[in-house]
């Protein structure tokens, strides 16, 4: 009876130690386990025009684990075509050595570029022209620190006049407003020109600094047609374009190329790409980076085309829409 008693008793106490030893190594284990990587990115979202590109970057980056606040943290600094704060705001996020920085449009992109050149910092841009600019190597290869996806500017240039003839396909006279000095303007209009001409149709070059330019300059103007926009940020800041409309409700005639509409004037389509989508290309970029990807060695991709038709801005007007044009539209607007 003692001897069972005592083996009873003692298995108990082994009981107790082996339990014991067992939450002790629990606790030891958890006390030496890495803490889980907190990703820091820097946002520089430059163009109030595609804002909510940074939306679908933040979405897709969710889908793909990223919780914000939990396991990623995005510092996202807004502004609209301001070149000194677009450096200052970059110079911000190296100073902070950020895992990755997502950037746009075209010129904070190259300010990204040249404000981490030897840090290590990638660089993911959107929104961006890279044709006649020195920001990637190759769609391919574009080497360095940076990857993206490229606004494929003359191709939308084309398809712009594209639908703009066939709104209008008795303008001849077509004025082509734009921001002076902007680097991907002479890309789209190399495009253009020899398919104008071919058309038919004179372009009129309009740069201008500013919206109060921009309305001395359109006052000068006689006999136009039409108004064309290629990708730049003068014709879709808010003020330019209530600018550009006046002139146009004024005269009678259409303004397409970006779908806009400011103090009730309206252009008729646009021809862009649709920001929620493109930002979520990028988050896939950013993905492969942040899993140790080297940015540089993952081709640039493209984003597509996204045709947007007012068709009640068009029957306004007078405009011909036909069937086949609306089969195409991504968004129609009644």
């Amino acid at each position: 009876m003692t001897d069972q008693l005592n083996f009873q008793i003692r298995s108990r106490i082994g009981l107790v130690v082996l339990v014991w030893s067992v939450l002790i190594g629990l606790v030891l284990t958890g006390c030496g386990a890495e803490e889980p990587k907190v990703y820091r990115v820097g946002v520089l979202s430059g163009l109030s025009f595609v804002a909510d590109i940074t939306d679908g970057f933040k979405t897709e980056m969710t889908k793909r684990g990223y919780i914000e606040d939990k396991n990623i943290i995005y510092d996202v600094q807004t502004t609209d075509f301001d070149m000194a704060v677009y450096q200052n705001i970059i110079q911000k996020f190296v100073e902070d050595k950020v895992d990755l920085i997502f950037v746009f449009p075209t010129e904070a992109s190259l300010e990204a570029k040249m404000a981490t050149a030897g840090t290590g910092i990638p660089v993911v841009f959107d929104f961006t022209l890279i044709e006649g600019i020195d920001l990637v190597d190759s769609i391919r290869e574009p080497g360095g620190n940076i990857t993206g996806v490229r606004y494929p500017g003359p191709d939308i240039a084309l398809k712009r006049f594209e639908i703009m003839q066939e709104l209008a396909p008795e303008a001849v006279r077509i004025l082509v407003p734009y921001q002076r000095g902007y680097l991907n303007v002479p890309p789209q209009l190399e495009a253009l020109y020899p398919v104008a001409e071919a058309a038919g149709v004179t372009l009129i070059e309009a740069p201008a600094d500013n919206e109060v330019e921009l309305e001395k300059v359109l006052q000068m103007q006689t006999n136009l047609d039409a108004i064309l926009f290629v990708a730049e940020p003068l014709t879709v800041n808010p003020d330019a374009f209530a600018v550009i409309g006046k002139y146009a409700a004024e005269h009678k005639i259409p303004v397409g190329g970006a779908l806009l509409s400011v103090d009730g004037y309206d252009s008729v389509f646009g021809v862009n790409v649709n920001n929620i989508s493109t930002g979520a290309q990028a988050a896939r970029l950013a993905d492969k980076i942040l899993r140790g990807t080297a940015a540089g060695t993952i081709p640039v991709v493209s984003a597509e085309n996204y045709l947007q038709i007012n068709y009640r801005a068009a029957q306004e007007l007078g405009l011909n829409v036909d069937e086949g044009l609306l089969s195409q539209a991504d968004e129609i607007i009644r």
